[in-house]
Parts: structure tokens; C-alpha cells; sequence
């Protein structure tokens, strides 16, 4: 996420089999999740069990169509496209040979990958900056795509209660794209390349696929964990004001959490030591302070947008703090899940003690 100043050592990574075994548990994990949702979707639409959770799932046209272009034509589309970028910058801006890039794109897990040897042939602040790029491009493109479509629709529609309004089409979503990652986890054909490649850092080493799939698997049961909260959130603000809570709760996370990895990548020197899933999991200050700062101008900026009450300007404040500490504390791999459902609870904690 951010850069270094200091050579990649081999007593920084795990030991490979430790490495393996987290790899094979996050995969575990990720298949059970999947499998439950799976049961839970299909347990709610043939016989009603759990609706209360999913709302009415639906198989129509505009159900169907829209989750197979979210799911399908994005995620595989944009993956082909961001891959071959990726593979062009790692060959031209980095020096990457054809069989290193091979390996960068492969699942990783049939031997090893070490990351401190290509950190001793290459720039490391270029490795960063590609896998930035990669990473990001892809992710910014499907992240405001998905965003902006739901805060339009609940802007105009204004849904009785903006979390469980879109919820079925969501969920169908999560599942498909969550049996997507599972089964392409230890491919190393094209297809799985295409999935994986973009967003598979190279200095995650041999546990790039594995940070992938937990953010991918954490982002699916963000969508549950949001229910009993929306429910909260749904007594404590108007329908006019949910685009803007929505905002608050996506938006602010995914700005600041692509502004601290941009920043932390072209200027940033990696000093913050952390937890997380990769073989090399180090923050910096800048990448955290650039973070903040785009979450405050974001978060302020919705504020201002929609003619809220001065109140709201300390809300933002709350919630782009929040998405700074929670991006630079929680162990990489998870912080989008983290940073997301405290700004829900944060929006919660004001509507419940400021508002009312």
C-alpha cells in the first residue's frame, strides 16, 4: 500500500509453510461464507425463510441483467483490460522479463515467490506504484460505477429504508461474485488471471490472492452486517437525507482508503509496521495523511451538497477520522470492512444522540 525506504529482507515474510496454511484457511473461509449465502438466497426464495434478512429475492429481467454485468462483464471485462495494462507497466516501467510476469499473475501457491529477490532486480518504489495502478484502476472504475448508481437511485427513489431497498440485488451479486473468486482462487489460467491479476499486488507475495478474496469475502458480509444498523438508521434520518448517509458510509471509505494507497505509493516512505495478509505489510504517513485528507474533503463536500444542518460538518469530521484510523490500524485485508461498518455505526451514534 505504501513505499520503503529500506531493502525487503526474508526476515520481514512468514515462513513459507505459514504463509500456505493462512492461505488455506482464508480460502476455507471464504468457501463457507459463500456456500451460506448461497443456501440462505435460495432457502428465502422457495420457501420465504430468511426474507426479513434478504428481502423478496428476484429472478427478473432487470435483476438478472443487472447482476450479471456487475458480477460477469465488470469483474471479468475490466480484469482482461486492467490485466494488460498491468502486465505492460510491469514489463516496461519495472523491467519485469516474461517469466517474471508469469509468476506475478500466476496463483502463487505452487512454489515459491519471493518477493525480497525481485526487490533486489527492481525499483521497489515502481513495483508499488504498478501494483497501485493495477490495483486501484480496477477497483476505482467497479467501486464509483457501484457507487454512484445506488446513490443516484436512493437520491431519486428514496426508499423507505436505503439499506435492504437494493439488498436483493446485492446479495445475488455478492454470491455470484464470491463463487467467482473461490473457484478461480488457485488457477493460473487466463481467466483467473484476468480476475485476480489486476488487483494481486506483487508485494503481497505469495499471499496476493489470499488478501483478495478475504476483501472480496468481507465486502459480501459487510451487506448483512449493514442490515440491523440500516434498520437503525432508517428511524433516525429522513428519506431526503439517506443519498447522503449512503455517501457517508461507501463513499468516504473508498476515497480515503485509494487516496492512502496513491499517496503512500508515489511519495509516501513506508515506516508504520502493521498486521495484515501478505508477505510485506507496511504503512506510511503520508499514504495515511493523504487519506484523511480526501476523506474530509469528500465527507464535507456531501455535507455541503445536499444542504444539510451545520451539525451534519461534525459528522463528517467523525467519519473521515474514523476511516483514518480504521485504514491504518485494522490488519490489511480487512480494513474495508472495518472502515465501512464504523462509519455506519458512527452515522448511528449521531443520528441516535445528536439528532434525537
Amino acid at each position: 500500500m505504501n513505499t520503503i525506504a529500506t531493502p525487503i529482507t526474508a526476515a520481514v515474510v512468514a515462513p513459507i509453510a505459514d504463509r500456505r496454511r493462512l492461505a488455506d484457511r482464508i480460502y476455507v473461509g471464504a468457501l463457507a461464507v459463500t456456500v451460506a449465502l448461497t443456501a440462505l438466497v435460495a432457502l428465502s426464495y422457495f420457501t420465504g425463510i430468511g426474507r426479513r434478512f434478504t428481502g423478496i429475492i428476484s429472478f427478473d429481467q432487470q435483476t438478472l441483467r443487472t447482476v450479471f454485468f456487475g458480477a460477469i462483464v465488470l469483474n471479468v471485462g475490466l480484469g482482461f483490460v486492467w490485466l494488460g495494462i498491468k502486465s505492460l507497466l510491469l514489463r516496461y516501467a519495472v523491467g519485469f522479463d516474461r517469466e517474471e510476469r508469469r509468476a506475478a499473475f500466476s496463483s502463487r501457491m505452487d512454489g515459491p515467490f519471493d518477493v525480497a529477490a525481485l526487490t533486489a532486480r527492481h525499483s521497489e518504489r515502481r513495483i508499488r506504484i504498478v501494483d497501485m495502478i493495477g490495483r486501484r484502476g480496477r477497483f476505482m472504475v467497479l467501486g464509483l460505477m457501484g457507487f454512484f448508481y445506488l446513490y443516484s437511485r436512493v437520491d431519486s427513489e428514496r426508499p423507505g429504508n436505503f439499506a435492504t431497498a437494493f439488498l436483493s440485488d446485492n446479495l445475488l451479486d455478492a454470491v455470484l461474485t464470491g463463487w467467482m473468486f473461490v473457484l478461480l482462487y488457485r488457477g493460473n489460467h487466463i481467466l483467473a488471471r484476468a480476475v485476480y491479476g489486476p488487483q494481486s499486488r506483487v508485494m503481497d507475495g505469495m499471499l496476493a490472492r489470499a488478501n483478495c478474496l478475504l476483501i472480496i469475502t468481507l465486502w459480501g458480509s459487510f451487506k448483512f452486517v449493514l442490515l440491523p444498523i440500516g434498520s437503525q438508521l432508517a428511524a433516525l434520518y429522513t428519506p431526503a437525507q439517506f443519498a447522503a448517509i449512503f455517501a457517508l458510509i461507501w463513499g468516504s471509505y473508498m476515497v480515503c482508503d485509494t487516496l492512502a494507497e496513491v499517496g503512500g505509493s508515489l511519495y509516501g516512505t513506508m515506516k508504520i509496521r502493521v498486521r495484515g495478509v501478505g508477505d510485506v505489510n507496511r504503512k506510511s504517513i503520508a499514504g495515511t495523511v493523504t487519506g484523511f485528507v480526501g476523506a474530509l474533503l469528500f465527507s464535507t463536500a456531501i455535507v455541503w451538497a445536499n444542504a444539510l444542518p451545520p451539525s451534519f460538518y461534525g459528522l463528517a469530521v467523525a467519519v473521515a477520522i474514523s476511516n483514518t484510523l480504521l485504514e491504518l490500524y485494522s490488519p490489511r485485508g480487512t480494513d474495508d470492512f472495518w472502515m465501512a461498518t464504523g462509519n455506519a455505526l458512527i452515522c448511528w451514534a449521531f443520528g441516535l444522540w445528536v439528532l434525537h
